[in-house]
């Protein structure tokens, strides 16, 4: 496995795999990798000729008062679980090359930057979107694979690529869990003993509005009310920041639920804002 800082280096590398018609898959991460980071990666490998894993703490995607000192990080274990998987080059850039002092250019998608994580991280999608831009002009993939936890990111990402023409596929795979249904997140080490074991019951309450819709729920008021108690009397350590439900495409929130419906939650523990969701009517 390379490990390549410099952009140019890395495009430069890639340019090459291209020009001999190569397959290059991309998996953008932030890095602390989990089971989630690690299967989007096997994944990745089954497809790809060169596969290259980006690690990058992006901090044009943190607000002010958000947790980008507080974001976990241990690279040489990160590169350690990338060789074992696969990876042909692990992509390790600082903030300073990826942006110059006098960055002025951004990428932004705003119809899908509203609402749910939008709406308390109002600067995030921005970031994301000028990112991941960057790493799909640098790695010129195939394709690029990122996962459903984030399905908002998801969303934005491939209305991106086709707004822009960005010649690749973007694949979304499924959320990976612990046993006990909590979605794999870097941001779980932060939770405290209390808050881990009860935090099982985010997902749990996701299932349950799922029953509900089953059982004939189909007012996206009355499921989102529902919901809430739900976690009050589970999750009464947290704080909800949203419950919503939206249509998985466009992310506009939905007054009736009809056929396929994505129902997306965030909630603050003390040192950690959690994200899951679920997609009604699959």
């Amino acid at each position: 496995m390379n490990i390549i800082n410099d952009p140019l280096a890395l495009q430069r590398t890639c340019l090459n795999w291209r020009s001999e018609g190569l397959v290059v898959g991309l998996v953008p991460t932030m890095g602390y990798f989990h089971a989630g980071h690690l299967s989007l990666m096997d994944y990745a490998r089954s497809r790809a000729d060169r596969l290259v894993v980006s690690l990058f703490v992006n901090p044009t995607q943190f607000g002010p008062n958000e947790d980008l000192s507080r974001y976990p990080r241990d690279p040489e274990r990160d590169a350690a679980l990338a060789r074992e998987h696969g990876v042909d080059l692990l992509f390790t850039p600082e903030p300073g090359v990826m942006y110059a002092p006098d960055h002025a250019t951004w990428v932004e998608v705003p119809t899908l930057a509203r609402g749910l994580c939008a709406a308390s991280r109002p600067v995030h999608f921005r970031g994301v979107a000028t990112v991941v831009s960057k790493l799909f002009l640098l790695t010129l993939p195939g394709f690029a694979v990122f996962g459903e936890k984030d399905f908002q990111q998801l969303a934005l990402i491939r209305r991106m690529v086709r707004d822009l023409n960005f010649p690749l596929e973007v694949v979304g795979r499924p959320i990976v869990r612990e046993a006990d249904g909590l979605a794999l997140s870097s941001r779980n080490v932060n939770l405290t003993p209390e808050e881990r074991r009860a935090a099982p019951a985010i997902r749990q309450g996701l299932l349950a509005a799922a029953d509900w819709v089953r059982g004939g729920v189909r007012t996206s008021g009355e499921l989102t009310t529902r919901l809430r108690a739900f976690y009050a009397e589970r999750l009464p350590m947290s704080r909800l920041d949203y419950a919503e439900i939206v249509d998985p495409d466009s992310m506009d929130p939905l007054a009736e639920i009809p056929g396929r419906a994505l129902l997306a939650v965030a909630l603050h523990m003390s040192r950690a804002r959690l994200i899951d969701n679920i997609l009604l009517g699959d």
